[in-house]
């Protein structure tokens, strides 16, 4: 099998309701729903499609305390209809809200900017550079967080701080601006603020649509953690990626980046369309990058004049016999030109040969030489059954 593409920078663990996230588990995908909270059966049909489609963790808007109400009755419901998937309360308003759904939830997302002191705002910035009054501000931030960092102590409820570049506070922007170091300095605060009052069982997230700016406040972040001695779980995804072509590229883009650095342990990937749409997306990007591997991995050449037999139709024939054969790499290149160096990496390699013949590879031996292209598939799954790596496909039984 094929060695991991990357090195993760080493989180703690965060249990949220039996689904472990940070250290060695698996990065773990999750996603939002976008009915209206008060709709029952509207939200839990979409959860479940959502977890059908390989949702980890469910993530429902709050944004009064009628739907915070009500999401318990959609967290029970999908609990007596057999579906133990963690549930997130996205709190965006107020801390009451927060304060409620901890209670029953696995885990919160709140913003750092519903805990500012709204009194006496200040529009000149210069109020905000005076020690005293950003101290003071500090001071009001940990009052506010110290009940809900309680509740959630009591009932093993995780805490997301989630920082977003559009909602910066006025004070973090008139000492840092808009920029990565600004949002590094308002999740920090919190976490800082969180291990004040012996809470650890955080994650923390800091999204932009714009991909720069996510890459980089991300790296910075995990750069500050490591001066501070700080190793919580890092949730990634693009805000309003868009939909379509244009949000997959942006979030593949984003995400992929940072997955490749090793820097995350959660991601979402937020597309204009319904929910369950992002799940297939999501795993995408962690196959390209080698973060989690959940299907057969293929590599193939764009195909050239030296390409001797119809690669197109071998990719697709190759694909359909071995597509279940998670964890392998498989490379179908077109000729023996560049064809063993640029499958170093793959388990197994079908490449051309002569006209109409294929030699075929186990990592960087010829064992098969001069088949006809005809029988190349099936002799290509007979070099995988010898070597051990076959498994049969799973039979889907008839409804």
């Amino acid at each position: 099998m094929s060695k991991p593409l990357y090195s993760r920078f080493n989180t703690r663990v965060i249990d949220i309701g039996g689904v472990p996230v940070g250290g060695s588990n698996p990065i773990r995908v999750q996603s939002m729903t976008n009915t209206d909270t008060l709709d029952t059966r509207s939200t839990v049909a979409q959860a479940i499609r959502m977890i059908d489609a390989g949702c980890e963790y469910v993530r429902v808007a709050v944004p009064g305390m009628k739907e915070a109400e009500n999401l318990k009755v959609i967290r029970d419901v999908l609990r007596k209809e057999g579906f133990k998937t963690p549930v997130i309360a996205d709190v965006h308003f107020n801390p009451a809200i927060a304060e409620l759904t901890a209670h029953f939830v696995e885990k919160i997302r709140i913003n750092p900017g519903n805990y500012i002191d709204k009194k006496g705002r200040m529009q000149d910035a210069g109020y905000w550079m005076d020690n005293s009054n950003y101290s003071r501000e500090l001071e009001v931030l940990s009052e506010r967080l110290s009940p809900l960092l309680k509740i959630c102590n009591q009932n093993g409820t995780a805490i997301r701080i989630g920082v977003n570049h559009g909602s910066l506070s006025e004070r973090i922007i008139s000492r840092y601006g808009d920029t990565p170091k600004g949002m590094v300095e308002s999740a920090l605060e919190f976490a800082r603020i969180c291990e004040h009052h012996g809470f650890g069982n955080l994650v923390l997230s800091l999204k932009a649509s714009n991909t720069r700016i996510m890459i980089q406040s991300n790296r910075l972040l995990v750069k500050a953690m490591r001066s501070e001695g700080m190793d919580y779980p890092l949730h990634l995804g693009v805000t309003e990626a868009g939909a379509g072509e244009d949000g997959r590229l942006k979030s593949a883009v984003g995400i992929g980046s940072l997955l490749a650095d090793g820097i995350g342990d959660t991601i979402r990937v937020s597309i204009t369309e319904d929910p369950e749409f992002e799940i297939p997306v999501a795993y995408g990007i962690l196959q390209a990058t080698g973060a989690r591997i959940t299907r057969t991995e293929f590599i193939s050449c764009p195909s050239c004049a030296r390409t001797l037999f119809n690669i197109q139709e071998a990719v697709l024939n190759v694909k359909e016999a071995t597509g279940h054969l998670v964890g392998l790499k498989i490379a179908v290149m077109g000729c023996i030109v560049n064809g063993p160096g640029e499958m170093a990496d793959a388990d197994y390699g079908y490449v051309g040969g002569a006209r109409g013949k294929v030699m075929l590879y186990k990592g960087q031996k010829v064992l098969r030489k001069n088949i006809p292209e005809s029988d190349a598939v099936a002799e290509l799954i007979r070099l995988i059954r010898e070597n051990g790596d076959w498994v049969d496909p799973v039979t889907q039984p008839l409804s």
